[in-house]
C-alpha cells in the first residue's frame, strides 16, 4: 500500500481536496446520465460504486475528523448502499499509513528521542492505520507493545472538517434548521478522540470499572511511552472482530463473543452511564479461547440522568401502549416540541412509536437471536420507508436532544456487530453485575 509522506492540514488545502472530489463524483453522474439515455434499464450500482470509491480516495488522504465521518457512516447499514458501505468499512482500520521518516519526525516532536531510541525495537511500518492514527508495533524489557501515532494536524483541522461536512450532512439527512448543537456535539466527541491523555484515563478506567465482566480482556497502558498524540500500550493478540464473524466457527463461540459484547456496553451504560461510543469491528479483537479484547477508548459518551431515564422509560412496552405518557417521553426527549402543529405533533409520535416498536425489541425480550434476519429486515424496510417520505421531507428533519447522536449511533452500531457474530444471546444477564 503506498504511504503517505504528508497530509493536507490548512483549511484551503483541505478544501482544495474535497471540491477535486466533489467534481469527480459529479462527473460521475454526468457519465450515468448518458449512458442512461442509451440504455433507461441501466441501474445507480456503478454510479454507486463509482462515487463510494472517490469520495473515499478523497478522505482517506485528508484523515482525521474528515474520514471519521466515512468510519460512522459505514456502521449505518440501512442508510447507505451497499458499495458505500463497503468502501467506507476500509476507513475502520485499513488506510494508507504515514511514511517511516514522517512517523520518526512525531515522535521526536514529543518525546526529543526517536522510537528506536526510546524503545528496544520498533517496526517502522505500521501494523494497522485508521482514520485518527495507526498503529507500529514495539519492544521494551521484553515485553510486546502496540504505539498508536496520532496523524499530524487532525486535531487543528476538525473545526474546518465540520464546516464542510456540514452543508453535506444537512442536505443528505434532511437536517435544515437543525441546532449547533448537533455539530458540535460531534466536534466535542472528535476533539476529545484527538487527546490521547484523555484516551490515555479513560482506558485505564474503563478497564477497572469493566473488569467484572467475564470473557472481556483489555490491555495494560503506559503512561511513561504516551502524551497527547501517541499512546503505548499492550501488544494484544487476536483476530479483529470482522475476521472471527466471516470464520467458520461454532455458535457456542459466537455466543460468547456476542454474549460478552451485550453485557459490556449494557453495563457501561446502565450501570456507569458512560459508555464506549464507537462500537466498530476495528476496535475490538477475539483471540484464540474466544474472549473479546476492547483496545480502544478515545470516544466516550456520558448520559446525564435528564436524557437516560426517559430514554429507557419511552422504550418499554408500557409506554408504547399508552398513548398519553408515550407522547410525555417525547416531549422530554426533545422529540415533540410546544411549537409544533397538530399535524407536526401526529406524524412524529406516530413515525417514532413505529420505530421504537421495531428497534426496541432486543431490549424487551429474554433472550433474542441477533442471527434472525427478520429484525434487521424490519429496520431496512423502515428505513426506506422513512427515506422515501415526501411529508417528512417537508418537514424539519431535526427532533430530539443532542444526546442520541451518540446514544443512537451506538446502539445502531452495537446491533450490527451483534448481527454479523450471529449470537444469541441473554439480553438480561448483565444485570448479575450491576449490584
Amino acid at each position: 500500500m503506498k504511504k503517505i509522506d504528508s497530509i493536507p492540514t490548512n483549511k484551503i488545502e483541505r478544501v482544495a481536496k474535497l471540491v477535486t472530489t466533489g467534481a469527480k463524483v459529479g462527473g460521475n453522474y454526468l457519465k450515468y446520465y448518458g449512458e442512461k439515455v442509451i440504455n433507461p434499464s441501466l441501474t445507480k450500482d456503478k454510479l454507486h460504486e463509482e462515487n463510494a470509491t472517490d469520495i473515499y480516495d478523497g478522505l482517506k488522504e485528508l484523515k482525521g475528523s474528515a474520514l471519521k465521518v466515512a468510519q460512522m457512516l459505514s456502521m449505518e447499514k440501512n442508510l447507505l448502499p451497499k458499495s458505500y458501505v463497503e468502501k467506507f468499512s476500509l476507513s475502520q482500520f485499513s488506510v494508507p499509513p504515514l511514511s517511516a521518516p514522517l512517523v520518526r519526525k512525531t515522535f521526536k516532536n514529543y518525546f526529543k528521542q526517536y522510537p528506536e531510541e526510546l524503545f528496544d525495537s520498533f517496526s517502522p511500518d505500521s501494523i494497522n492505520a485508521a482514520s485518527i492514527g495507526q498503529v507500529h508495533q514495539a519492544e521494551k524489557d521484553g515485553k510486546k507493545l502496540a504505539v498508536k501515532i496520532q496523524y499530524p494536524g487532525v486535531r487543528d483541522s476538525i473545526k474546518t472538517d465540520i464546516a464542510l461536512v456540514k452543508p453535506i450532512a444537512v442536505r443528505m439527512f434532511n437536517l435544515q434548521g437543525t441546532s449547533d448543537e448537533y455539530f458540535q456535539e460531534v466536534e466535542d466527541k472528535l476533539t476529545e478522540e484527538t487527546d490521547y491523555q484523555l484516551e490515555l484515563s479513560q482506558s485505564e478506567q474503563t478497564r477497572k470499572d469493566c473488569s467484572v465482566i467475564e470473557n472481556l480482556k483489555f490491555p495494560k497502558y503506559y503512561p511513561e511511552y504516551s502524551c497527547e498524540r501517541i499512546i503505548t500500550m499492550d501488544w494484544m493478540k487476536g483476530i479483529h472482530l470482522s475476521e472471527f464473524c466471516k470464520k467458520e466457527t461454532s455458535q457456542e463461540k459466537r455466543d460468547k463473543i456476542g454474549q460478552t459484547l451485550w453485557n459490556f456496553y449494557m453495563f457501561q451504560i446502565h450501570k456507569l452511564k458512560k459508555f464506549h461510543a464507537d462500537p466498530h469491528p476495528g476496535n475490538f479483537l477475539v483471540d484464540e479461547n474466544a474472549n473479546l479484547i476492547a483496545i480502544d477508548f478515545g470516544c466516550m459518551k456520558e448520559i446525564p440522568e435528564s436524557f437516560y431515564k426517559p430514554y429507557f422509560e419511552v422504550a418499554t412496552p408500557e409506554a408504547l401502549a399508552n398513548k398519553d405518557y408515550f407522547e410525555s417521553k417525547l416531549y422530554e426527549l426533545e422529540i415533540l416540541k410546544e411549537t409544533d402543529s397538530v399535524k407536526e405533533k401526529e406524524f412524529f409520535s406516530k413515525m417514532f412509536h413505529e420505530l421504537l416498536s421495531v428497534f426496541t425489541q432486543p431490549v424487551q425480550a429474554e433472550e433474542f437471536d441477533f442471527s434472525n434476519p427478520l429484525f434487521f429486515a424490519q429496520i431496512a424496510a423502515l428505513s426506506e420507508k422513512f427515506s422515501n417520505d415526501k411529508t417528512l421531507r417537508k418537514m424539519n428533519g431535526s427532533r430530539g436532544s443532542k444526546h442520541f447522536i451518540y446514544v443512537n449511533r451506538t446502539f445502531f452500531g452495537l446491533y450490527n456487530l451483534m448481527f454479523d457474530i450471529k449470537a444469541k444471546i441473554k439480553v438480561n444477564d448483565f444485570e448479575k453485575h450491576l449490584s
